[in-house]
Parts: C-alpha cells; sequence; structure tokens
C-alpha cells in the first residue's frame, strides 16, 4: 500500500485559489460519450414518431426533426472521435517503438 502525502496542485489566478487534483481522465478519446449521446438524439427520434400526428397538430414537428439532426450530427462526431483515437494509438505505438 502506498501511503504518499501528495497534495494537490494549486493555481492562483487573481484573488482565486484553484486546487487541481491529479487524477486521469475517464474517457480520454470521447468515443463511449460521443456513442451514448448519439443513441439518445436517436432514441428520441424513435420515441416521438408514434406521436407524429400530434407533433404536428401542435407546431412541433421540429422536436423529431432536432433528434435526427442530433442523431446525423453524433454520426459524424462519432467518426471524428474514432479517426482521432486511432492516430493517438498509433503516435502512441510509434514513440514505444522508438
Amino acid at each position: 500500500m502506498d501511503l504518499r502525502d501528495d497534495q494537490p496542485m494549486q493555481h492562483e489566478i487573481g484573488s482565486r485559489t484553484f486546487i487541481v487534483a491529479d487524477v486521469e481522465p475517464l474517457d480520454v478519446d470521447g468515443v463511449r460519450t460521443v456513442e451514448v449521446g448519439t443513441l439518445a438524439w436517436l432514441i428520441g427520434f424513435v420515441a416521438l414518431l408514434p406521436f407524429y400526428g400530434r407533433l404536428q397538430d401542435d407546431g412541433h414537428t421540429w422536436w423529431l426533426w432536432t433528434c435526427l439532426a442530433g442523431f446525423g450530427l453524433g454520426l459524424f462526431g462519432l467518426e471524428y472521435c474514432r479517426r482521432r483515437r486511432n492516430l493517438r494509438r498509433e503516435r502512441a505505438a510509434g514513440e514505444a517503438a522508438d
């Protein structure tokens, strides 16, 4: 068991002091986060489909199309994050080989 007494880093900006803990982020590449968000938009779209008539009567069909647009943009974001993740892995493997 490691009993270090590492204190968090402190940054002073102006008259405020900010404490920064040394913690690794959970989702470094963002792929899982974008996947969950994209899936949420798709679920919203599918959940609103049965209510299309009521949405149209109330003038809220934009809800449906907003979900579809969120899903479409999420697919672009997912591809971007996957490419970035793969590039980072290639760079890390290249640095490890050196």
